[in-house]
């Protein structure tokens, strides 16, 4: 039994055929075949060098993007915050500290 691609689709437990398609064209554009990948050498001198491929973007980075504005906001007070956090814990520490070393000086004194 066939069945048409405009028909409805089949039922639970009824026998589908696959079916293999090659794309002739999309849009009035024929799809472009992947060619043979050339052979992996060890050799650095046939490796693209990264600093070359990165160099063509050097300049066109200017500013940060504005529609990440909420996000860089809120990375931006997250380490604000942990930055206070982190002094407050040392300065308690060193208040801490401090303070055995007065009940010490006057224990001992």
């Amino acid at each position: 039994m066939t069945r048409r691609a405009t028909e409805n689709p089949p039922e639970p437990g009824e026998i589908t055929e696959e079916i293999e398609v090659e794309v002739v064209e999309i849009d009035g554009i024929a799809p472009v075949r992947p060619g043979p990948r050339p052979a992996a050498t060890d050799d650095p001198a046939s490796m693209p060098n990264d600093w070359q491929s990165w160099q063509q973007w050097q300049g066109r980075i200017k500013r940060l993007d504005s529609r990440w504005w909420p996000l860089w906001t809120l990375l931006g007070i997250i380490a604000i915050t942990l930055i206070l956090t982190v002094g407050l814990v040392i300065g308690a520490i060193y208040l801490v500290f401090s303070i055995i070393r007065a009940v010490l000086r006057a224990l001992f004194s």
